[in-house]
């Protein structure tokens, strides 16, 4: 596939899906309309060997074609699903949107799905095609392509290793893309055919629910879905308050494209605003081609912002004790800055101004550019939950987080911080064309507009549960209002601890406060029918071990240097401290130290690095009993009864 390296002509407008009536648009009919104006514009650009190589809209189109023909070449046709397994790059979206041109339906895989997610996943969606990256997903492909019956391809991108690989359901894109090529000759007509028929109720994708509490769920997301969705997201009266999602802007793509977001702002809100999307050289070289790139927008999960800071806090311990002074210095201007902010919904006033002035010339130009965070002019997060003192931290570098919320079953939009109104703790106002309330009996968050989902891919109770006959979503999660415009975020109802007292208590706004510390990665809390709160913690590993070093505690692994007894200290001052802010009843009275690092292929993760609760209560029932017999046999604190 030829790369080459354009200019950029003027632009043409881009249509609205916002409101009642609006049109659907189709993403492959953006990408043809992008490649027709703008041929010459950068669409993407990838690194590979350590240099960025350029993929004009034009580049982006005839890519695509060649990978819609191989697909079809192969067999796949309207409503037949394709899954892909891979690491972000530019092949996903022209899988993607080669699928779309089919009026196929693509289904995202995570490159860190175990072999029994992928027999379950491949299964339960009747994939035909798989599209594997490398040697390791193709491993996991044929490990179970003899357990389903509708796998007939495994389709690789990367053939290092695989030379030696002799099954006749496996060839690599290149070979895939000739026998599209001689399709195409023959029948050059096929897409413009096919298209013709495309439809607003066309299922576009699946994606699959994290599967916290059972088996991941495939929510069905047609194109109108899709064409409401990115543009609540993407005009000028939505997420970004009067600015807008500009053709300046300038993003990386780095988190899963299996995920609702990250699909949202990559594809979909690239191809409608024709933004250049980068693709790092890998997972491994983000922190560094974030730096290079300097995004414009960036979109993080509250854990790619907290493993920030924590790499923040690692950088300034090591520091000279002249550059500690001047760091603290300016981060203390910083807060007092940000506070004034926070007061303000997030717009300065002259004191801030000139506290921000001061404190980017001693903490904030340097660290910004080398977080890669020097141009960014809009920061966003979401997928969970993030605690405030993480959100100040970074308003104090003169970064203003959006915090923003929804869910794949409401094309990830619903609410929204927006510019000039932020309230820090919530998840923002209402966007605009949804209608959203909470339930009078159990304050569930509800939602209804055009980005709600078809439902669940052969699920149909699990579909009707979620989804009423009038129309509305129910999200699981409980909400409560904020000055009656902003919508606070209280927990996942399934999640909610009712205490053998009878208290109702929101486990992650205290587990959040726990985790806002550089030196916690996991926090559990436990006391559902139990007499008080307990914690299973997880120590952020590079954090500690850095502050051990300086410390000259010697240890050997995980597992070792979350047993000593100054580590035990250290993370027990800081649930200490976070009682302090909370009610008797919610402090949090004994913890104990986990003994490794969860993992999703363990099962205790979702792919997006949430805790599935019931699998990790299985997983450590000595550590929770152990905190209510009093035995004290595994390492850990009693805290009394502080707070």
């Amino acid at each position: 596939m030829t790369l080459a390296a354009t200019s950029a002509p003027a632009s043409t407008p881009i249509p609205s899906a916002v409101g009642d009536g609006a049109r659907t648009w189709h993403p492959s009919e953006l990408l043809r309309q992008n490649a027709a104006t703008s041929p010459d514009r950068v669409a993407l650009r990838e690194k590979r060997h350590g240099i960025w190589r350029d993929i004009t809209w034009s580049d982006y189109l005839a890519n695509t074609e060649m990978v819609a023909y191989a697909l079809a070449a192969l067999g796949v046709g309207p409503s037949d699903r394709v899954a892909i397994q891979s690491e972000n790059r530019p092949e996903w979206l022209y899988a993607d949107l080669a699928c779309n041109m089919l009026r196929a339906v693509i289904v995202g895989f995570y490159p860190t799905n175990p072999v029994a997610e992928i027999r379950y996943l491949l299964t339960d969606s009747g994939a035909r095609v798989l599209i594997a990256e490398d040697q390791e997903q193709v491993d996991k492909a044929i490990e179970v392509i003899d357990d389903v019956d509708t796998l007939e391809w495994v389709i690789y991108l990367d053939s290092r290793g695989l030379a030696d690989y002799d099954d006749p359901r496996l060839l690599s894109l290149d070979e895939a893309i000739a026998k599209g090529a001689q399709l195409r000759a023959e029948d050059p007509d096929l897409l413009s055919r096919i298209e013709a028929d495309k439809a607003s109720d066309d299922l576009v994708t699946l994606i699959y629910t994290s599967g916290t509490t059972g088996p991941p769920k495939g929510a069905m997301l047609t194109a109108d879905n899709i064409a409401f969705g990115t543009d609540v997201f993407a005009e000028d009266d939505g997420m970004f308050g009067d600015q807008g999602l500009t053709e300046g802007d300038v993003l990386v793509s780095y988190l899963p494209l299996s995920h609702v977001v990250e699909r949202g702002v990559t594809t979909w809100g690239g191809l409608r605003n024709r933004t250049v999307v980068h693709f790092a050289e890998s997972i491994d070289t983000v922190v560094a081609d974030l730096a290079e790139v300097q995004p414009t927008v960036l979109f993080a999960v509250p854990r790619i912002w907290e493993k920030i800071q924590a790499s923040v806090a690692i950088k300034m311990a090591n520091a000279s004790w002249f550059k500690r002074v001047v760091f603290e210095t300016g981060r203390r201007l910083g807060v007092r800055a940000a506070r004034i902010r926070i007061a303000t919904g997030g717009t300065h006033t002259t004191l801030s101004r000139i506290l921000t002035a001061v404190a980017w010339l001693l903490a904030g130009r340097k660290l910004r550019r080398h977080l890669g965070l020097a141009k960014v002019r809009m920061a966003l997060s979401g997928a969970a939950p993030i605690s405030t003192e993480v959100l100040e931290f970074f308003l104090a570098l003169g970064v203003l987080v959006h915090e923003a919320y929804g869910m794949t079953e409401n094309t990830a939009v619903a609410t929204a911080n927006r510019p000039g109104r932020v309230k820090l703790g919530t998840v923002g106002e209402v966007q605009p064309g949804i209608e959203l309330r909470l339930d009078d009996g159990t304050g569930e968050i509800l939602t209804r507009h055009r980005g709600n989902f078809l439902g669940y891919w052969n699920r149909p109770d699990a579909t009707a549960e979620t989804l009423t006959a009038d129309g509305w979503l129910h999200t699981g999660d409980v909400g409560e209002w904020v000055d009656g415009t902003h919508l606070k975020i209280v927990d996942r109802i399934k999640d909610i601890i009712i205490t053998a007292g009878g208290k109702n208590i929101s486990p992650s706004e205290i587990e959040n406060a726990i985790k806002a510390s550089p030196y916690v990665r996991e926090a559990v809390v436990i006391g559902d029918q139990r007499p008080y709160l307990t914690g299973v913690i997880g120590i952020e590993f590079d954090t500690v071990a850095d502050w051990a070093a300086r410390r000259r505690i010697e240890y050997t692994t995980y597992r070792d240097l979350s047993t000593k007894p100054e580590v035990i200290d250290l993370i027990a001052d800081v649930v200490r401290d976070v009682n302090t802010r909370f009610a008797r009843v919610e402090s949090v009275r004994k913890i104990r130290m986990l003994h490794k690092e969860l993992d999703h292929e363990d099962g205790e993760l979702t792919a997006t690095q949430k805790i599935k609760r019931a699998a990790f209560a299985e997983t450590v029932p000595h550590l929770i009993d152990d905190m209510y017999a009093g035995t004290n046999e595994f390492p850990g604190a009693d805290l009394g009864r502080s707070g």
